[in-house]
Parts: C-alpha cells; sequence; structure tokens
C-alpha cells in the first residue's frame, strides 16, 4: 500500500504527479539521431534542419508541396486480387497489407495523381517506403501502368517518385514480372515523345532501380539518397574487394553519369515545373470517362 497513492487528497496528486508525454510529440533524425519536434519536422518535409539528411516522406506530404496549391486529384486503379500465392512467413501476406493499409491509410505502396506543377500538368506516382518497404507486386506494376497509360492519353508529363525495396517476395515471380511490364509502358511514351521524369529518393533499391526507375528521360535524385540494385555488403563480400568511399550514394551516381541532377527536397517543385517549362506537349480534350480535369 502506497500512503502517496491512497492518502493524498487528489488535487495534491494530480500536482505532483509525472506528466505524460504524448506518443508521437518527437521525431529522431535517422542519420545525426537528433531529435526534432514532429510538427516541425513535417513542416521541413522530413528534412533534418541539423544535418539536412532526407527523411522518409508520405506521398500525401510531398503532393501537398509538389503540387500548386496543394491541389490534386487522386487516381484510382484497378485493385487486383491479393495474396496470388496464398504466402505465409511468420504471419499471413493479407495480415500484412491489412497492416500496411491501416497504418499508411492507403490501399498499395504508390499513389496515383495527377494536378499542376507550376502552371503545368502532370501525372505523378509516388511510393510510400512505409508500405511493406515500398515493394513492387502486382498492385504497384498495374498502378505505375496505368499511370503510364493515362500520361499517354492525355499526353501529360510522367513524374515517378521511387523509394523501394525492390520486388514483393511474398508474390515471387509475379513481382519480378512487374520489371518488364512497366519497362514496356515507359517504352510506349518514349516512342510517342511523352516525357518521362524519374525521381530516385532514399531509398531506391532491387528490381525497381534495376527497372523503370533507371529509364528515365531526366533522372533527378535527393541528395544522399541510397541508389543501387544490391546492398554494398553483398557486392563486397561477392567481389571481395573493397568499395569506393560514398558508393551507391545520389552523388557517387551523378559523378558516373547514372543521374542528371541532385535537388533538395524543398527546391523539387521549382525545378520540375522549369522541366515541364520545356516541353511543349499538345493540349488534350477531356475525357468525360477519365475522371481527370485537364
Amino acid at each position: 500500500m502506497s500512503w502517496l497513492t491512497d492518502f493524498i487528497p487528489p488535487r495534491i496528486r494530480n500536482l505532483i504527479s509525472k506528466r505524460e508525454v504524448p506518443e508521437h510529440l518527437w521525431s529522431k533524425c535517422s542519420s545525426c539521431e537528433t531529435m526534432i519536434l514532429t510538427s516541425d519536422f513535417e513542416k521541413s518535409l522530413y528534412v533534418c534542419s541539423h544535418c539536412g539528411h532526407h527523411g522518409l516522406c508520405p506521398p500525401k506530404l510531398r503532393y501537398s508541396h509538389l503540387f500548386d496549391e496543394g491541389s490534386y486529384s487522386v487516381l484510382e486503379s484497378v485493385r487486383l486480387k491479393e495474396d496470388p500465392l496464398q504466402f505465409r512467413d511468420q504471419k499471413r501476406y493479407v495480415d500484412r497489407l491489412k497492416d500496411a493499409r491501416l497504418k499508411t491509410q492507403q490501399w498499395e505502396a504508390v499513389l496515383l495523381a495527377q494536378g499542376s506543377i507550376l502552371g503545368r500538368t502532370a501525372i505523378v506516382a509516388c511510393f510510400n517506403f512505409s508500405f511493406v518497404g515500398g515493394s513492387m507486386g502486382l498492385g504497384v506494376g498495374e498502378i505505375l501502368i496505368q499511370g503510364a497509360q493515362w500520361a499517354l492519353h492525355h499526353k501529360k508529363p510522367y513524374i515517378i517518385f521511387s523509394s523501394s525495396g525492390g520486388a514483393r517476395m511474398q508474390e515471387g515471380i509475379l513481382s519480378l514480372m512487374q520489371m518488364p511490364r512497366t519497362v514496356l509502358a515507359l517504352t510506349q511514351l518514349r516512342e510517342s515523345a511523352i516525357p518521362f521524369i524519374s525521381v530516385l529518393t532514399h531509398p531506391t533499391t532491387g528490381g525497381v532501380a534495376a527497372s523503370f526507375a533507371s529509364l528515365g528521360d531526366i533522372t533527378l535524385a535527393e541528395p544522399k539518397a541510397v541508389i543501387g540494385f544490391t546492398g554494398a555488403r553483398v557486392i563486397q563480400e561477392t567481389t571481395r574487394q573493397p568499395l569506393p568511399p560514398g558508393f551507391q550514394t545520389a552523388e557517387f551516381q551523378k559523378d558516373h553519369g547514372f543521374i542528371d541532377h541532385i535537388i533538395n527536397r524543398k527546391e523539387m517543385r521549382a525545378v520540375l515545373g522549369k522541366i515541364l517549362s520545356l516541353f511543349d506537349l499538345p493540349k488534350c480534350i477531356p475525357d468525360s470517362n477519365s475522371g481527370l480535369e485537364i
């Protein structure tokens, strides 16, 4: 029995009791480990004010900063059959999907939208790494292909913000099939002279880096983003050779001609707007069945 809780009057007890700190009040930079107010972190688009590290940024927050006046339309995609292989590891695949949807408030790892960037309309797909590591399965492949079809039909530029660990292992060979499918969709854009801009954010690896993410007519990246197919440790153990400093970072890839330019997240809207202004694409007639107001 505690005299503090059982005999002290309630008012006094409330004065001396420990105040609870609200959950998620603080966030920690994954690079320098500095604690930052979550509200301030969100306002800075998850760019650390101390070391400049670009953290994971959810699509809706990115879109609110990217599109004019933060206004955009989400393009609904076809929902495919879930768990085609009935996969189970530590937990069922369908349960992982439920947890990811609850956590991110998204149906899949990619959110497809359309809106104006400095007055220029574009179709934009953005990965959410918090959704099963931004992995690419049947659903993600279908969304990316649908985005390419929208861009082709309406003669509008296509932009993809990639952030992924690669193919989704729970869908096996079906996830790997999305690599050639997305490449073919982008080939159609190139043949029709519709620009595709690939923006690589941290991290962009595996089958995503080895397919559509590497095929941009213009390829941009965020500072210090890890970009590559296989992890640096695996490569070093396989080749038994020391890797050069900064291997697989955006800066390393730019120095070796893989990336055209590295852009700070806060400047991305301005840079993309300037790039889009260079393209003289024909105006399109709105399609009443499309759901797009272009």
